[in-house]
């Protein structure tokens, strides 16, 4: 059977000296056979539970004064769910975060299932869980292998669901024996850089002969490729280790890994390195893992057909290339800033896009073309703007405060938004002409 313990969104937070009681509202969710077990599907049931992360530490100059610790019901309940676990046992990091969950509306995400163990270490007074958890807004995520402890004085009652014996406050008491995490589950690169996912793991001691294995996969799209394997040992004296390198240009550092660094290097980024990658640690009986979302994004190159435009009798066509972004969504916008206006506005003709093309790095290209009649207005500036999610996106830029004049004034791409802006003559150009 397997049972999965699932809490969305709601913690509260009880203090006792420089330590806090975080208490977590959870649900209990058991899998079982579907109907008449003749469709192979499966049915859940759902029971209330809690999680209790005991001794969290809390900053000198926290508040403690209304935040008292946490204490169990004084009436013990044989069906009610309350798994209790220091969070120093060993550390689990950046759990403070948890503290302030609920003041800051952040939603915190938590799933359990009980965890077996190969028949050669089971032990029948012992029962493992592993816990996820996860606060997306701040890249807090935690996969956690607990390990119940022994009940010194039991009380008698048995948690009915799970078949575990309960403490005397009705608990079931748990410390942690592994643990993977990452301190940035999602992170964006560019195209043809590096980038590092970060992915550690803690535990308790072990010899330093015991074996670790680290796998890194990517899925995407509904398919996966393997990126790098590697089994080491945990000897920092005589590091032994076999790396098979998938993926052309990715590595582990080996000496960090004795540290508990698990993290992979990806050099020279292309399209199809985007995806969720999969980090899984293996150490003795325990498997956990991290998944770290990698977006690429790359932003758009601009330029124009023409540095100046001088009014012919006959209508010309400008051209705005975009090039080079990714991922494919970007727009292209045509601005007219008149000479007795202070702020632009968009262009009532748009002109014609071409078709997007892709390049072989993934990128892409689009041009905007736009036809400037005769009749147009000397000393009008016509700005080609451009937005994509490479860039961000105040308010549009106003051109420099030049007049009669015939000089192109750019915004470079590295800036918040991209924009090539275009001066028709002046008065004093046009005579010129004439």
């Amino acid at each position: 059977m397997l049972a999965n313990l699932i809490l969305i969104g709601f913690s509260l937070k009880f203090v006792c000296g420089n330590v806090a009681d975080v208490v977590l509202s959870c649900s209990l969710v058991e899998e079982g056979v579907g109907l008449s077990g003749m469709t192979g599907g499966s049915s859940f049931s759902r029971a209330p539970a809690t999680l209790v992360f005991r001794d969290v530490a809390v900053a000198s100059d926290e508040s403690l004064d209304l935040l008292p610790p946490f204490v169990a019901p004084s009436l013990l309940d044989p069906d009610a769910i309350i798994i209790e676990v220091k969070a120093s046992s060993p550390e689990v990091p950046n759990v403070e975060v948890l503290l302030h969950a609920d003041c800051n509306d952040l939603e915190v995400t938590c799933e359990m299932s009980q965890y077996s163990v190969s028949k050669a270490l089971r032990r029948s007074d012992l029962t493992y869980f592993m816990v996820s958890i996860s606060v997306e807004a701040v890249n807090f995520s935690v996969t956690l292998i607990l390990q119940t402890l022994a009940v010194l004085e039991p009380s008698m009652l048995t948690q009915s669901k799970l078949g575990l014996p309960l403490s005397p406050t009705g608990t079931l008491p748990t410390e942690v024996v592994f643990l993977v995490f990452s301190q940035r589950n999602s992170i964006s690169a560019r195209l043809r850089s590096d980038a590092v996912l970060h992915c550690s793991f803690r535990h308790r001691e072990v010899p330093p002969e015991q074996e670790v294995a680290i796998g890194w996969r990517l899925q995407h799209k509904g398919k996966g490729w393997k990126v790098l394997q590697m089994e080491t040992t945990l000897d920092e004296a005589e590091p032994r280790a076999a790396v098979h390198e998938e993926r052309r240009g990715s590595s582990l550092n080996v000496t960090q890994v004795v540290d508990g660094d698990a993290s992979v290097t990806l050099t020279k980024l292309k399209v199809r390195d985007e995806g969720s990658y999969i980090c899984s640690v293996s150490l003795g009986p325990f498997k956990a893992q991290q998944i770290i979302q990698l977006h690429l994004l790359q932003p758009p190159q601009v330029s124009l057909s023409q540095q100046k435009l001088v009014l012919k009798a006959e209508p010309q066509t400008l051209s705005c290339h975009c090039s080079e972004y990714y991922p494919l969504d970007v727009q292209m916008e045509w601005w007219l800033l008149f000479p007795t206006d202070t702020e632009p506005t968009v262009s009532e003709d748009q002109g014609s896009l071409s078709s997007h093309r892709q390049h072989g790095d993934g990128s892409y290209s689009l041009t905007s073309q736009l036809t400037v009649p005769s009749t147009a207005t000397p000393g009008t500036k016509i700005i080609c703007k451009v937005s994509h999610r490479a860039l961000s996106t105040p308010p549009l830029r106003q051109p420099g405060g030049h007049e009669s004049t015939n000089q192109l004034l750019l915004v470079d791409c590295g800036l918040p938004d991209c924009h090539r802006d275009f001066l028709l003559p002046g008065d004093e150009l046009t005579e010129m002409l004439r």
